[in-house]
C-alpha cells in the first residue's frame, strides 16, 4: 500500500513538543552514587524527528522556551546541531518560582540493576503550548508539511497542550498533511481528566492516518476492547493483531498501525521486535537479541525510522524493518536519540552486520 504524501512541502515532519534536559551519570552508575553527569537536550518527540533530520530531511519542532534562560539556549543550540528547525513563544520566567524547562534525571542501569528515571516537571514551560502562538495556515498551508507527528505525552500534558494537539491535527487534515499519533498513555497524566482526554484522543485518532501504541495505549486511551494489557511483551503478537482488527472498525481513517515488542533479559541484553499493519497486510520484525547501552529512546527511534521509510515511499515491509533498526540503533547511543550516519548504517543494523567499515 502507499500513503498519499503531499508534494512540494518545506517540512517532512513537524512535531509539537516540550523540550527539556536529561542528566545522566557516566559509565552506567546510579544517580545516588554519582557526582559527574552528562547533560543532553531531550524530548520524546524531537527524538522521533532526529532520524529523518540526520538522514537529510527537513524537520521542525513546535515548542515553547523560557525567555533568556541558558537552558533554553542550550536546547536551541542542540536542535540546530541536529538540523532540526524550531518555532515557539518565549515565555517570561516569572521569577525563581516561575517557569523552567523540564529536567529528566536518569541512570541507564547495568546488568541486573535496572535503570531508574526521575521526571522533575514542576513549572514546565511546555505546559503553556497554545495554538494561538502558531500560525497554522502558514505552517501547513504556505510552508507545507508531509507528516504531523503527535504524541500522547504532549496531548495529555495540560489543558492547553491537549487543545493544541487537537487543533494541529485539524489544521493538518485541512491541508492534506498525514497525521501520525503515538498514543503514549500515562496514567499519572490522565488522573482526574479521564473523560476529557478520552474525547480528545478519540477525535485525534479519528483523523490519524498512522496509529502507534501497545495494548495498554489502545485500551486505556481509546477504550478499545482487547485482552489484558501486556505492554510491549514479545509474546503478545497474536493478541495485538486481534485487538487492532477491532480498533480498525472504530478508526477507519487509519491505514497503518504499529507497536514495538521488548523482552528484557538484563539491562544490556534485550529481545527487540516490532509489528506493523499496513492496509490489510501484517509485517513483523521477529524479536531478536540486541545489545543495549541505554534503552531510553528505543521506541522513539522505531517511530522515527518508520516515518522516514514511509516518507521515502518504500514498501511497507521496509517500514517495520527500518524502524526496528533505528530503534535498535538508538539504544547504542548515550543520547536518547539515534544519530544515524546514513541509510547504509541502519540497514547494516537490520542485517546484523557489525563488521568494521573502512
Amino acid at each position: 500500500m502507499e500513503l498519499k504524501l503531499r508534494e512540494n512541502c518545506k517540512y517532512a515532519i513537524v512535531v509539537p513538543t516540550s523540550m527539556g534536559v536529561r542528566i545522566c551519570p557516566m559509565n552506567g552508575q546510579p544517580v545516588q552514587a554519582s557526582d559527574t553527569f552528562f547533560m543532553q537536550a531531550t524530548s520524546a518527540e524531537s527524538n522521533v524527528v532526529s532520524i529523518a533530520s540526520y538522514l537529510g530531511m527537513k524537520t521542525k519542532v513546535l515548542t515553547t522556551f523560557v525567555k533568556g534562560s541558558p537552558i533554553a539556549d542550550f536546547i536551541k543550540r542542540n536542535l540546530r546541531s541536529r538540523g532540526i528547525d524550531y518555532e515557539g513563544a518565549e515565555v517570561e520566567q516569572g521569577g525563581p518560582w516561575g517557569y523552567r524547562h523540564q529536567f529528566n534525571i536518569a541512570d541507564s542501569g547495568y546488568g541486573t540493576r535496572g535503570p531508574r528515571v526521575c521526571n522533575d516537571r514542576a513549572g514546565e514551560v511546555g505546559r503553556t503550548l497554545n495554538i494561538k502562538d502558531f500560525d497554522t495556515d502558514r505552517i501547513f498551508g504556505e510552508e507545507g508539511v508531509q507528516i504531523l507527528h503527535l504524541s500522547g505525552l504532549i496531548g495529555a500534558l495540560s489543558e492547553d497542550t491537549s487543545r493544541f494537539c487537537l487543533e494541529l491535527a485539524r489544521a493538518a487534515k485541512k491541508y492534506g498533511t498525514l497525521v501520525s499519533f503515538d498514543l503514549n498513555y500515562r496514567a499519572s497524566f490522565w488522573k482526574g481528566r479521564e473523560e476529557e482526554l478520552h474525547a480528545i484522543f478519540t477525535e485525534i485518532a479519528s483523523v490519524a492516518d498512522i496509529l502507534i501504541g501497545n495494548e495498554e495505549d489502545f485500551q486505556l486511551a481509546l477504550g478499545a476492547k482487547g485482552p489484558e494489557a501486556g505492554g510491549h511483551d514479545v509474546s503478545k503478537i497474536d493478541s495485538f493483531k486481534g485487538m487492532i482488527g477491532e480498533v480498525k472498525k472504530s478508526f477507519p481513517n487509519a491505514s497503518v498501525f504499529a507497536t514495538t515488542l521488548r523482552q528484557v533479559k538484563d539491562v544490556n541484553t534485550h529481545v527487540w521486535g516490532a509489528i506493523l499493519l499496513a492496509g490489510d497486510e501484517w509485517h513483523i520484525a521477529e524479536p531478536r537479541e540486541i545489545t543495549v547501552l541505554d534503552r531510553i529512546g528505543g521506541g522513539d527511534g522505531f517511530v522515527g525510522g518508520m516515518l522516514y521509510a514511509i516518507l521515502k515511499q518504500w514498501e511497507p515491509e521496509k517500514w517495520v524493518q527500518f524502524g526496528w533498526a533505528t530503534g535498535a540503533l538508538a539504544t547504542t547511543f548515550l543520547t536518547d536519540y539515534a544519530q544515524p550516519a546514513d541509510e547504509e548504517q541502519v540497514w547494516s543494523v537490520w542485517g546484523g552486520n557489525a563488521r568494521v567499515k573502512r
